[in-house]
């Protein structure tokens, strides 16, 4: 059945302008090929015409005009949370969490990922609760911004705050003074006799 398959396909192959002859073998498979074998009976084989396709150029979109509207954003509703509006955020040791709203839910496939000043900022996640860690003292922005792969989708409005950590001369990060050693006990007098 092989050898039988494999003939078939040779045949096919073949340019429309050959001439396919096909016969029995001596085993009693048929064959089929371009060559008739010597002292076998084989048949002339009619082939179909072959099918053709133009190929077709792909089409470019129009291009938009300044006045149409980009696509609709697929959320709603994209923002963070938990930046103070008029205070500095108090963040000792640099590091606090913010919050997204997001509607409707985040889609499969996506992810969500912090922009500090301009720059992404840790792995991207689908949860909506990210921390920052070990932020500089000072005025930054952040905003956030949904991915799909590595291609931003949707980004929010930018917030900018400011961090307040303890100073690295304040008192209160100097390591407490050990309390003073304890004196030491007084050996004991012996008792006298007399």
């Amino acid at each position: 059945m092989r050898p039988l398959l494999a003939c078939l396909l040779l045949a096919l192959a073949l340019p429309a302008s050959a001439q396919i002859y096909k016969y029995t073998d001596a085993n009693g498979n048929t064959v089929y090929t371009n060559q008739p074998p010597d002292g076998t009976a084989a048949e002339s084989v009619e082939l179909p015409p072959t099918n053709t396709v133009d190929m077709q150029t792909p089409k470019l979109p129009p291009p938009t005009s300044s006045g149409e509207e980009k696509a609709e954003a697929p959320y709603k509703v994209l923002r963070l949370t938990g930046i103070p509006d008029d205070e500095a955020m108090r963040a000792n040791n640099g590091s606090f969490v913010v919050g997204v709203n997001i509607q409707p839910r985040l889609q499969p496939g996506h992810r969500l990922r912090l922009i500090l000043d301009g720059q992404p900022y840790g792995q991207a996640s689908n949860v909506t609760s990210l921390q920052l860690t070990n932020i500089d003292r000072g005025e930054h922005s952040l905003a956030v911004a949904v991915l799909d792969g590595d291609r931003v989708i949707q980004q929010s409005a930018t917030e900018t705050f400011t961090v307040q950590r303890i100073s690295l001369n304040s008192p209160a990060r100097q390591p407490a003074a050990p309390p003073p050693p304890k004196p030491a006990p007084k050996p004991a007098k012996p008792a006298s006799n007399g």
